[in-house]
């Protein structure tokens, strides 16, 4: 199967507004990178999906996109990421500089998402480094996978989470459901690779499940207005299947042929 690549061209004019620095889309497995997660894991590695993303757009900020990342990135490195130098020392300069001091440290799919050209499948083990960083990276940028992905995947949006938002407020880290989460990610990863929707599909379903099962203020907070978990039940049944980019709103990304009504395609950073 080819399809083309070719895009729109991003007007000069927005370059500015935008920046060059590449976006993150996390897909199936996310929050396995946290290591409170994946030590909850009977059957390590638990693995995720990471697809850097083209800037042709300005993403939300708040919603799954990795744009507080991004702008850490841009501090360190002005609008371009630095040539000829290790992704894997990237990720690990980009992560100590935002997570210094913090309490709650993010995950280093921020980093790798963004890093890593292509389509990434991140491998975690909390006994390794503590699971901190992945213990294994499998990328491709094939052309007709990248472009089969382009033309699948769709962004819905919802809006930005709210201030004062937590997702963390309720954890229940349930082993069965951990592994169940660390394996769509690698589930998602083939459907990729072998270009099958329905496999697709199912590996978003099976996240949103496991995100609702083991922490549920994903979906549900006293600052979430709406009811973010029926929205997103009504694309998982009306699609092949559908996950939220990020916590407490963002966007959905929803795995479809034909793509749902307001949404946007991606472009993928090869």
């Amino acid at each position: 199967m080819t399809v083309s690549t070719d895009a729109a061209p991003t007007p000069a004019s927005l370059h500015g507004a935008i920046g060059n620095l590449p976006y993150r889309l996390q897909m199936a497995g996310g929050w396995i990178d946290q290591p409170f997660v994946s030590e909850a894991n009977p059957e390590p590695p638990g693995s995720m999906v990471v697809v850097s993303m083209r800037p042709t757009v300005k993403y939300m900020e708040r919603s799954g996109m990795a744009t507080g990342t991004r702008r850490v990135a841009q501090e360190l490195w002005g609008d371009e990421l630095p040539a000829h130098r290790a992704p894997d020392e990237l990720v690990r300069e980009l992560y100590e500089a935002e997570n210094q001091a913090q309490a709650e440290p993010s995950g280093s799919q921020d980093m790798c998402g963004l890093i890593y050209p292509g389509i990434s499948r991140l491998d975690y083990d909390a006994s390794i480094e503590g699971g901190w960083f992945p213990c294994d990276i499998e990328s491709t940028t094939d052309p007709d996978v990248v472009a089969w992905l382009e033309s699948v995947v769709h962004l819905v949006p919802v809006g930005e989470r709210p201030d004062g938002y937590n997702p963390l407020l309720t954890k229940n880290l349930d082993p069965e459901w951990v592994a169940r989460l660390g394996a769509s990610g690698a589930a998602c990863y083939d459907a990729i690779v072998a270009m099958d929707l329905a496999a697709l599909g199912e590996s978003l379903n099976e996240t949103s499940h496991a995100w609702k099962a083991i922490l549920p203020n994903v979906y549900e907070h006293e600052t979430i207005k709406g009811d973010l978990w029926g929205l997103l039940e009504g694309y998982m049944s009306a699609y092949p299947g559908a996950m939220q980019s990020g916590c407490g709103g963002g966007y959905i990304i929803v795995a479809a042929d034909d793509p749902p009504a307001g949404s946007s395609r991606i472009s993928v950073r090869v």
